[in-house]
């Protein structure tokens, strides 16, 4: 664990060097909550109160996705590994004293805290503060908020480990655009990118909350903003555990299945 510490280290030590990045993902992340919360406000207006979540909650929903949006992304930056499997410098990977895989997922991990940490803490200093509603909330119990902590932990640890299975499909795919797309896709909606997996009809919600995808990001959310409590919390992290091990064990298997048929040419 020491290796990967370090592994992990060196990623944010490098990632901390572009601020002005950081800047620009901070206002954009910022406008595009606003208008977010702006789309919820008219739809509120017009729906007669029939929502499964209050628009204080929504908002709080919406600002703290915007504030960890890069921590809950599949896919994101990651071109050094897709870079490494292309171009076949992977070569040199394998002669590391270390797992390939266990480098890799914390390699992934490392590149989703930094830009989180950069454009986090300016917009948290910026959203309880506007305006009438479209402020967000902090929740008023110190355990609800160290329960969201932990299980945004667990969320990092099943986006990184579904990233891994996607990485490891590219040893035998000749492109890497259309695995992105199809995964990106995939996780924003059933993960609750695209609207809280409250507003689903029941039905489709039972199943879409058992999936991987509502462990990557609607979980802690949902914590966040108070519409899961009690033993509810405590189920969803016992989906978010069972979905990491799956997630690790599989890209483990799959990856040793993977590094047995690859073939380096050149030299």
């Amino acid at each position: 664990m020491r290796v990967y510490g370090s592994i992990f280290r060196i990623r944010l030590i490098n990632g901390l060097q572009y601020r002005s990045v950081a800047l620009g993902e901070v206002l954009m992340r910022f406008f595009w909550g606003l208008m977010e919360i702006l789309a919820y406000a008219a739809l509120f207006r017009t729906g007669q109160g029939n929502f499964s979540m209050t628009f204080s909650q929504t908002v709080s929903y919406v600002w703290m996705q915007q504030v960890l949006f890069v921590l809950f992304r599949v896919v994101v930056g990651d071109g050094d590994i897709y870079s490494t499997i292309e171009e076949g410098s992977i070569a040199y990977e394998l002669v590391r004293p270390v797992s390939l895989y266990g480098r890799w997922f914390f390699q992934s991990a490392a590149g989703r805290v930094v830009p989180t940490v950069l454009g986090s803490l300016p917009l948290l200093l910026i959203v309880p503060f506007l305006p009438g509603s479209c402020r967000m909330i902090f929740p008023s119990q110190a355990g609800r908020i160290l329960l969201f902590v932990v299980s945004c932990v667990l969320a990092l640890g099943v986006v990184a480990a579904f990233a891994m299975l996607m990485y490891i499909s590219l040893f035998y795919l000749t492109s890497q655009r259309g695995i992105k797309i199809i995964v990106t896709a995939v996780t924003h909606f059933f993960s609750g990118g695209m609207i809280p997996l409250r507003f689903f009809p029941d039905r489709a919600r039972a199943v879409v909350q058992c999936l991987p995808f509502a462990s990557m990001r609607d979980m802690p959310l949902q914590i966040w903003c108070g519409t899961m409590t009690g033993p509810e919390v405590f189920w969803g992290m016992m989906i978010q555990i069972f979905w990491l091990a799956v997630l690790l064990l599989a890209g483990y298997a799959a990856m040793e299945h993977a590094l047995k048929r690859v073939v380096v040419q050149g030299g």
